[in-house]
């Protein structure tokens, strides 16, 4: 019976690749605009190079580009690129096809639902908030609220733990095979493979279930949880 199903968030329930690449793209472009004498295609490799250095949800990382290219922070070049990159990320900011009706489908057959992400704890409430998803999980866990990052144990114990499920009882919807599935197995989880949210063309994802389309799942739990 399955009772619970927990969610990774960026690439999961959001495309935050879309994301973030409109989001750097207009940032690019408005420093400049505002003054910044780089070819884009270069800008936009050294602001990424950052994010490897540091993590994509690095928040100073326009004002370490360009302390490095310029030797200084321009304000005038540092606010423009700001303003650029919020307007673009909150346009970009979107659900997969099916997410609201796949989350009604599922609340509607009493199944208690999480998100699971690596992310900080306040880029992940305002994205859920941005989406309005913020009132539909029952629980919500980010990296600050474990000091674990996936595939650790420590996160998934978590989740099962506010969930009061077993981890027969759940399932767990993911994008990176290498931490939402080997993470969810290792303390018993099952796992759904999000195909459309990959961007690693992984070929064998080891989950025990994969979807094209995330509203799959309601028919995932329909099956396992039919009268035998």
């Amino acid at each position: 019976m399955i009772r619970a199903v927990i969610f990774d968030l960026d690439n999961t329930l959001v495309d935050f690749v879309r994301m973030k690449e409109n989001a750097i793209d207009a940032a690019v472009d408005a420093m400049i605009d505002a003054g910044l004498e780089m070819p884009k295609k270069q800008a936009k490799a050294k602001l990424y190079q950052i994010y490897d250095q540091e993590g994509i949800e690095y928040q100073n990382v326009f004002d370490q580009f360009l302390q490095e290219e310029l030797g200084e922070i321009d304000y005038k070049i540092h606010a423009s690129g700001i303003v650029a990159y919020r307007k673009a990320r909150e346009a970009a900011l979107v659900l997969y096809p099916h997410v609201n009706l796949t989350l009604v489908e599922l609340t509607k057959r009493g199944l208690k639902l999480a998100v699971l992400s690596d992310a900080p704890r306040l880029p992940a409430w305002l994205r859920l908030c941005y989406l309005q998803l913020q009132h539909t999980f029952d629980f919500v866990i980010t990296f600050d609220d474990t000091g674990a990052r996936k595939p650790s144990s420590i996160p998934f114990e978590k989740a099962l733990s506010l969930l009061h499920v077993a981890p027969h009882e759940a399932l767990m919807v993911g994008d990176w095979p290498e931490r939402d599935m080997v993470g969810a197995k290792q303390v018993g989880i099952r796992t759904v493979f999000a195909r459309y949210g990959d961007t690693f063309d992984t070929e064998d994802s080891g989950a025990d279930f994969e979807v094209d389309d995330i509203r799959e799942i309601v028919a995932i739990v329909d099956r396992e949880n039919a009268p035998r």
